[in-house]
C-alpha cells in the first residue's frame, strides 16, 4: 500500500484534532488501551462518550489550553492506504510549524467553521499551500451540525473560498460539509444532508491520486559512501541514498556533480540484490566504473539533463528565529545530505501571508515573517527550480554557532 501525507490546517477552535481524532475512531485505528485512556480523560463528550481531540493534542500544556502549539504527527491505515497526518497549529504566530509540517505534504485539508466562513487564517493557510505548492487542496466545512446542516450555509463558503482558490491558482479543490464531532461525512456518509451527493473524506483520501515525483529528469543523491574494506569485500564501492525524482538503469551514462565527471553506472543494488533499474523514491546502491572521488551531498544524474548550477540563487525564505534576520547573515544551507556556506546577501521583499502584498526595502525579518531573498554560496548549489522538482528545490538555513535550524527554504523562480 502507498503512503498519503496528508496535513490539516485551519482557525484555532476549527475543529482539526477533533476530526483525525473521527477519523482514527471510526476507522479503529484505536488501540483498546488508548481507548480506555480517552474515555478517563474525555471532559467534552461527544455521542460516543469520548472527546476525539485528546487524540492529537498530546501535550499537557496543549490540552490545559484546549489548542494544537506544535506539529503532532499521527499514523493509521485502512485496508486500502497508509495515513501520516500532521495536525499543524492554528496560531499566526506558529506560521513556521505549519510550514515544517506541510513541506512533505500531498495534500491540505482547510478547515472551515461553518458558523464563521472564510477567515483571515483560511486565507492565511491558503497562501502557504500555494506557496508551498501542494498539490491537492481539500475544503472541510466543518460544523455542519451548528448551522442546521444547511445547504446554503455550505454553498456560500465553497463560492467565496472559490474567490481564494482562483487568486491563487489552486487547481485541484475539493469540498465537504461535516462534522468532525458528530462524525457525518467524515468516515461514512450522513443522512443528516441529504442534499450532498459526493463521498465521504476517508473514501475520498482512500482512493485519491498521489502525485508522486513527475519530474522525469534522473536525480540521485549520495547519503552515504559505503566501502566495507573486509576480505571478502576488498574492492566494494558503493553509493547509497534515495532517487529523488526520474531512474537509473544498468549501463547508464551519469555524470557526478559539482564536479562534472562522466563516468557509467555499472550496478544497482536495492536490499542487497542487483536489479537492472530503479526509480523515484527508491532506496538504492549505486556503483559506478571509474574510481571518483565521491563525498556525501554529490549528485548523480544524466549528462544531457543535469539540474542548474549557480553561486547566486534566490529563494522564498520562512524565518523559524527569534533571532532577526539581517542581510549578510551568514549560515549553513542543508539540501539534504550536502551543506554549503551562504550568505544571505540581500531580502529582495517580504510576503504578507495574509495578503501576499510585498513591502520591499525591509530591513531584517522576524519569526515566522516570510521573504524572497538573494543568497550567495561559497560555491555551486546543485539544484531545480522547487515548483518544478520539490526534491531538488527544497533546503533549511542552519546557524553555524548554535546548529538549530533558522529557516526553510525553496529556490524557486519567480
Amino acid at each position: 500500500m502507498n503512503i498519503l501525507r496528508f496535513i490539516t490546517a485551519g482557525s484555532v477552535d476549527d475543529g482539526k484534532s477533533t476530526l483525525i481524532g473521527r477519523l482514527l475512531y471510526d476507522s479503529k485505528s484505536i488501540l483498546a488501551d488508548q481507548l480506555e485512556v480517552l474515555e478517563q480523560q474525555s471532559k467534552n463528550k461527544n455521542e460516543d462518550g469520548v472527546d476525539l481531540a485528546i487524540l492529537t493534542d498530546g501535550l499537557r500544556a496543549e490540552r490545559e489550553q484546549g489548542i494544537t502549539i506544535d506539529v503532532a504527527y499521527r499514523y493509521f491505515a485502512t485496508d486500502k492506504r497508509k495515513f501520516i497526518i500532521a495536525d499543524a497549529p492554528g496560531h499566526t504566530q506558529y506560521t513556521r510549524n505549519m510550514i515544517t509540517g506541510a513541506s512533505n505534504s500531498d495534500l491540505i485539508i482547510i478547515l472551515i467553521d461553518a458558523r464563521n466562513g472564510v477567515t483571515e487564517q483560511t486565507r492565511r493557510h491558503s497562501i502557504i499551500a500555494s506557496l508551498l505548492n501542494i498539490p491537492k487542496v481539500v475544503v472541510a466545512v466543518n460544523k455542519m451540525d451548528l448551522v442546521d446542516y444547511s445547504q446554503e450555509v455550505f454553498e456560500g463558503i465553497k463560492k467565496d473560498y472559490e474567490a481564494i482558490a482562483k487568486r491563487l491558482h489552486l487547481k485541484e479543490v475539493y469540498y465537504f460539509p461535516i462534522s468532525a464531532f458528530v462524525g457525518d461525512n467524515i468516515v461514512n456518509t450522513t443522512d443528516a444532508m441529504p442534499w450532498y451527493k459526493g463521498e465521504s473524506l476517508l473514501h475520498f483520501l482512500e482512493k485519491v491520486e498521489i502525485n508522486t515525483s513527475s519530474y522525469p529528469h534522473a536525480r540521485f543523491q549520495v547519503q552515504y559512501v559505503i566501502r566495507p574494506q573486509t576480505e571478502a569485500l576488498h574492492d566494494y564501492r558503493g553509493y547509497a541514498g534515495q532517487i529523488l525524482s526520474g531512474g537509473y538503469r544498468q549501463g547508464d551514462t551519469i555524470e557526478i556533480l559539482p564536479e562534472g565527471i562522466t563516468t557509467t553506472l555499472t550496478k544497482i543494488e536495492i536490499d542487497g540484490k542487483e536489479v537492472a533499474e530503479a526509480s523515484a523514491g527508491m532506496p538504492v546502491v549505486l556503483h559506478i566504473a571509474d574510481d571518483i572521488d565521491i563525498s556525501r551531498g554529490d549528485y548523480f544524474v544524466h549528462p544531457n539533463h543535469t539540474p542548474h548550477m549557480e553561486q547566486t540563487v534566490e529563494a522564498t525564505l520562512c524565518w523559524m528565529d527569534r533571532r532577526e534576520l539581517r542581510p549578510g547573515g551568514k549560515y549553513l544551507l542543508q539540501q539534504r545530505s550536502r551543506l554549503t556556506k551562504v550568505i544571505v546577501k540581500e531580502i529582495i521583499y517580504k510576503i504578507d501571508v495574509n495578503t501576499l502584498e510585498q513591502t520591499t526595502e525591509v530591513e531584517s525579518l522576524k519569526l515566522n515573517e516570510i521573504a524572497r531573498v538573494q543568497l550567495r554560496a561559497a560555491v555551486p548549489l546543485v539544484y531545480d527550480p522547487f515548483q518544478e522538482n520539490p526534491q531538488m528545490g527544497s533546503a533549511i538555513l542552519i546557524d553555524e554557532t548554535s546548529n538549530a535550524t533558522v529557516g526553510g527554504v525553496l529556490i524557486s523562480e519567480e
